[in-house]
């Protein structure tokens, strides 16, 4: 078993990463938290001084996203975007992604899984698995301070979701 709050990065095959999760939300908190535009600026923002200001989404199947990312210190973007190939809410979604300056040869396929965890539903587990094109551009992003972005992203979005199931707690004992 997982424990919450610690991010698991494995290398499989030639051109597979996964990183698995937990998190002390409900899987629908989560799946919000990864596809609704106001809730991924809240803290999708990668390291320290980034924000993100773009963060356009068109959820069905062939829709396309879009992530731009600032950094007001060096004035400096980065913007990356992709196709929705595969959505099946609040339990799994498949995306292409490719960035506007490639830092990596070819694209990638990203799949999240999410699972409920728990008894009663109130905690939820991601499998991330990122398929890229070539065994060198896996290895590329892997040697690359990805895990620790990720693992960054993760800790802020257990602090935003912790707020919104205190937010639901609150409005449930006020019924």
């Amino acid at each position: 078993m997982m424990n919450a709050g610690v991010l698991k990065v494995v290398a499989k095959g030639d051109r597979e990463i996964i990183g698995t999760r937990e998190f002390n939300a409900p899987r629908t908190m989560v799946w919000d938290a990864f596809t609704k535009p106001e809730l991924l600026k809240r803290w999708f923002l990668g390291p320290d001084g980034w924000e993100l200001t773009v963060c356009d989404i068109d959820l069905r199947v062939g829709g396309a996203y879009r992530y731009v990312w600032y950094r007001e210190l060096d004035k400096v973007s980065m913007g990356m975007g992709g196709v929705y190939r595969e959505i099946a809410e609040p339990k799994k979604l498949v995306t292409t992604e490719k960035f506007d300056q490639a830092w990596y040869p070819g694209g990638m396929v990203g799949t999240l899984d999410l699972a409920e965890k728990g008894e009663k539903g109130e905690r939820s587990a991601i499998t991330h698995t990122f398929v890229y094109d070539t065994k060198e551009a896996r290895d590329m992003v892997l040697q690359s301070p990805m895990e620790q972005g990720m693992a960054a992203g993760y800790e802020r979005m257990d602090v935003f979701l912790a707020t919104m199931v205190a937010e639901a707690g609150k409005k449930e004992n006020a019924s």
